[in-house]
């Protein structure tokens, strides 16, 4: 099943429950879980650090360095069994990720509380691909004027949500905690860090197209 648009004001989104076949999708979720460097990363919220309700792990090219709450992650390496997953959303969206957020949600308690993927590092217009794994998770979207109800959607076992556009400067996004019985998820967030490299290849493509 191709991704399908979701119609919300002001926004570019795009899913696929299936993305990844479910076969597919457990030998991933059973490698990755175990593979990846997980860490506790601490977050700065009304001036003081707290340890982030998840487990979470930065993975990028060599500079693609990331700033979230006061701190910059350096990128850990790619894990082997995810080089393929970039590589066909690079031919499925003509997008060369650079990057990508690896979070474990172990089990309901732990959540991600309403933010936008706005950092400077992502450029003014990011595209946040995000691929989901394990157990089914409310993933809320709400606008920042506050005008609309909050959106709900199930982000279940290899499913596919694309960010897009204007997406994430006129909506915050959120994981809430569940007291339902769940297992654990891994979430990927790839993206696409404006480094120097990143920016040099923008600027000349640019002045290409300015000499054609």
């Amino acid at each position: 099943m191709p991704l399908a648009p979701l119609p919300m004001r002001d926004a570019d989104l795009a899913f696929d429950p299936h993305w990844l076949p479910a076969q597919a999708a457990d030998a991933l979720l059973a490698r990755l879980r175990e593979t990846i460097a997980w860490q506790v990363h601490r977050i700065r919220l009304f001036g003081r650090e707290h340890p982030a309700p998840r487990l979470s792990c930065w993975i990028g090219d060599a500079g693609a360095s990331y700033r979230y709450s006061g701190v910059r992650f350096e990128p850990h390496p790619w894990p082997e069994a995810l080089r393929p997953v970039r590589a066909r959303l690079a031919r499925e969206l003509g997008i060369d990720f650079n990057s990508v957020l690896a979070n474990l949600y172990r089990d309901g308690r732990d959540a991600m509380g309403w933010h936008s993927d706005d950092e400077p590092e992502l450029g003014a217009s990011p595209v946040i691909a995000s691929l989901s794994l394990g157990a089914t998770r409310r993933f809320l979207l709400k606008r920042r004027d506050g005008t609309e109800r909050a959106q709900t959607l199930e982000l279940g076992h290899g499913s596919l949500l694309v960010m897009a556009g204007d997406t994430q400067r006129h909506y915050r996004h959120a994981l809430p905690r569940t007291a339902r019985a769940v297992g654990p998820r891994l979430n990927f967030t790839f993206r696409r860090i404006i480094t120097a490299e990143v920016a040099a290849s923008v600027a000349s493509e640019a002045d290409r197209g300015q000499r054609a």
